[in-house]
């Protein structure tokens, strides 16, 4: 077996990486991981090859670590958590499930970064941005002759009967920010009267955001609402794929980077901390396909990123929305009103 596929095995088990020749080992650091797992194994990687310190990796959902990080409250087993939507590290934050902490580069971060920074009292940092939309197959859309939508109200119209996939908000950061994002946009009220319409057009809500990219590009689903940088992996890798930022107007996630308090490795911690906010550090997403924009000022930006400036954005309320009050009461009103509907 190549050590690259034994480095793959590794990451996907979730155990540690060996420490890279000629480095000496410098500790051990758990980094819970809730992007991709094509850029959690390259960001791991790298910081072991840059600091020696062996490194244990799990990839899960948005929705999914926050559950397990409070699970583990009382004996805490991770110490980083690396990714995924800004709400549910504001949640953790909120819940004093993580812990305050100043890196130096914070002056060297977009203002909607450090923004997010001051709203968690430094328990949480941005570390890139993306903006919700979907895509939708071309082919099948010529297909079965279904006019192109461009806005939200279209995933509705009843020729979507069946034909659109989306994340569940409870595990999927993802889906959560669509549904904050649909209240939002609409009122709450009109919002889930629209959920409960979208509802019987949904074929399936998967456990994580960027599934319904997949889904759309292979034609298992006509429409997958993700964010846009998701779709553009796939219409990158020559998926028949159109990209739709809705003309109401949409909502954007901050992914963000927590330390989980009682971290084992406090010092490696901060060190990863820092070390993840750095340029170089950042660059690592465009080598793994992904778009999102990067937090550090000085990081590239991909080429082919979708660009907030020719998105209809919101003004998204991070810190309502990601309190663990009004998380909890739209996820219940969701389960209650749309998950448990008639389709």
């Amino acid at each position: 077996m190549t050590n690259r596929r034994i480095l793959g095995a590794a990451l996907v088990a979730g155990v540690a990486f060996a420490v890279p020749a000629g480095a000496q080992a410098q500790g051990n650091l758990t980094v819970y991981c809730s992007v991709q797992e094509e850029w959690c194994r390259p960001m791991m990687a790298a910081f072991e090859r840059a600091t020696g310190i062996r490194v244990a990796m799990t990839r899960k959902s948005s929705g999914e670590t926050m559950t397990q990080i409070r699970a583990e409250a009382s004996n805490p087993r991770g110490d980083v958590w690396w990714g995924g939507t800004g709400d549910p590290h504001m949640q953790a934050a909120q819940e004093n499930l993580t812990v305050e902490y100043r890196s130096p580069r914070l002056a060297e971060l977009h203002p909607w970064a450090t923004r997010q920074a001051e709203q968690a009292q430094f328990r949480t940092v941005g570390i890139y941005a993306g903006a919700l939309g979907y895509s939708y197959n071309t082919r099948e859309l010529e297909r079965r002759r279904i006019a192109a939508p461009t806005c939200w109200a279209d995933l509705a119209r009843p020729e979507f009967r069946g034909e659109v996939q989306v994340a569940d908000p409870n595990t999927s950061g993802t889906a959560y920010t669509m549904l904050a994002t649909l209240v939002q946009v609409m009122g709450e009220e009109p919002a889930f009267t629209y959920l409960r319409a979208l509802h019987r057009n949904v074929n399936q809500y998967t456990r994580s955001g960027a599934a319904p990219a997949r889904a759309a590009a292979t034609g298992e689903t006509l429409v997958g609402i993700t964010f846009l940088h998701d779709a553009v992996t796939q219409k990158l890798a020559g998926a028949p794929v159109n990209i739709v930022a809705p003309c109401e107007g949409t909502g954007y996630e901050i992914g963000s980077m927590s330390i989980i308090r009682g971290a084992r490795n406090m010092e490696n911690a901060r060190r990863f901390y820092d070390w993840a906010l750095s340029p170089e550090a950042q660059a690592i997403a465009g080598t793994a396909n992904t778009f999102q924009l990067p937090s550090n000022r000085a990081s590239p930006i991909p080429p082919q990123a979708p660009r907030f400036e020719d998105v209809r954005l919101i003004d998204y309320d991070f810190a309502r929305w990601g309190s663990s009050e009004e998380r909890t009461r739209l996820l219940a009103r969701w389960e209650r009103e749309v998950r448990a509907g008639a389709r």
